[in-house]
């Protein structure tokens, strides 16, 4: 009898040893990128999906690091009234923009995505393609405070941020703030001020704040920063430095309309859209219980890996795209990349009405997230090679979770 239940408690330890060492495998596990030509692992037969129980949830481990910090705390999950709840507001203000915003369906997505996680978004077009008009109509549908500033070469720091003013009849400095202190600021032609100007633009953008005198002035909640950059005109211009360009979280590149889209524009200026005033259709404080939500979007660890594995084929090119696009690439992607996926692709998730984020998500933002982070050299230039197909390669040679 005694050596019955011995074994029992044997068989028993085994089964709990067994099932430690499966737990320890699946914490330690780090990303793995799959180089183009071998065989890749068995796909699972179910994809992972919200986790069943808190305890489900859990990151995977980073390469260097201790696997008992990189696991998050238990979220609590969007609940259906929450996601529902989210539709109508995203709807309502997908409505507003479309009202006065002909086409342009990427970048109402990117403006959308860019409000709801609080990122600032770099805009590239030729003249004329609505991007003034894009921005005023997001901040009149939030009811938000909207600033353009018009960078030109004399434009001084101050300008922007603000400056102390010297007050006679009291005798005392007083400040005024400049426009950067609204909820939505367009910095229009950013590449025509200096760098001394831009680098104004550093603390407001990532610190949230402005520095006056001695003193420090918080910026509106929520702050988005949309600027603007004209490729054809070179002239008296000055390249943003890669330390800005990294700042923003998304970078678009605008087309011209189609013809139908081009005859809708004219029709709806006989028709006076453009002159009749718009009212807000969302509150800045549903704005930021947006933000909110965004950040309990749930994210599977196998997309985890699968973004942070682009960002290091960016940085190790030579080893996953055939050597004639890998000579291109100077640098690449900062981990602000991978940052940027995560916010970026749950974003996109609550837009499209989905509480999880999926692999889509990640490759719909690849040339958003990284056409400003992957520096290519000189050649690339000379043979004429865009970065979007070199990073078109790049996220080729990755093995989609």
């Amino acid at each position: 009898m005694v050596s019955n239940v011995n074994a029992d408690e044997s068989a028993t330890d085994e089964q709990q040893d067994e099932q430690q060492d499966a737990q320890r495998d699946h914490v330690t596990a780090s990303f793995s990128v799959a180089v183009p030509g071998t065989t890749a692992p068995e796909e699972p037969e179910q994809l992972a999906g919200a986790p069943s129980s808190p305890h489900d949830d859990v990151a995977v481990a980073g390469i260097d690091s201790v696997p008992e910090r990189t696991v998050p705390a238990p979220a609590r999950y969007l609940t259906p009234d929450e996601l529902r709840w989210a539709g109508e507001k995203v709807e309502a203000i997908s409505t507003a923009f479309a009202s006065r915003v002909v086409g342009q369906a990427r970048l109402q997505e990117t403006l959308l995505i860019a409000l709801l996680t609080g990122g600032h978004v770099l805009l590239e077009s030729v003249p004329g393609l609505a991007k003034t008009t894009a921005a005023q109509t997001i901040a009149q549908a939030v009811g938000g405070r909207f600033h353009r500033i018009q960078c030109t070469p004399d434009l001084l720091p101050s300008d922007i941020v603000g400056t102390q003013v010297y007050n006679q009849h009291a005798g005392t400095f007083e400040t005024q703030l400049g426009p950067v202190h609204a909820n939505f600021v367009l910095l229009d032609e950013i590449n025509r001020s200096s760098a001394k100007t831009q680098s104004a633009m550093l603390e407001a953008m990532q610190e949230r704040q402005t520095s006056i005198g001695d003193k420090s002035y918080a910026l509106p909640d929520p702050f988005l920063v949309l600027a603007t950059q004209n490729p054809i005109e070179q002239e008296g211009t000055y390249p943003l430095p890669e330390a800005q360009m990294d700042r923003f979280m998304l970078k678009d590149v605008l087309d011209y309309p189609s013809p139908a889209e081009e005859a809708e524009v004219l029709r709806r200026i006989d028709s006076g859209v453009f002159g009749a005033p718009a009212e807000p259709v969302v509150s800045t404080d549903d704005v930021k219980r947006l933000q909110g939500l965004v950040s309990r979007v749930y994210i599977d660890p196998a997309i985890v890996n699968y973004i942070v594995g682009i960002g290091y084929v960016t940085r190790h090119p030579q080893d996953y795209v055939e050597p004639r696009l890998a000579g291109y690439v100077e640098f690449g992607a900062s981990p602000r990349a991978s940052i940027a996926f995560t916010s970026a692709a749950r974003a996109r998730a609550l837009v499209d009405g989905r509480n999880h984020v999926v692999p889509d998500d990640v490759k719909a933002l690849t040339h958003r997230v990284l056409r400003h982070r992957v520096t290519l050299g000189f050649e690339a230039a000379a043979d004429e090679v865009a970065v979007e197909s070199v990073i078109d390669a790049m996220v080729a040679g990755i093995r989609t979770p």
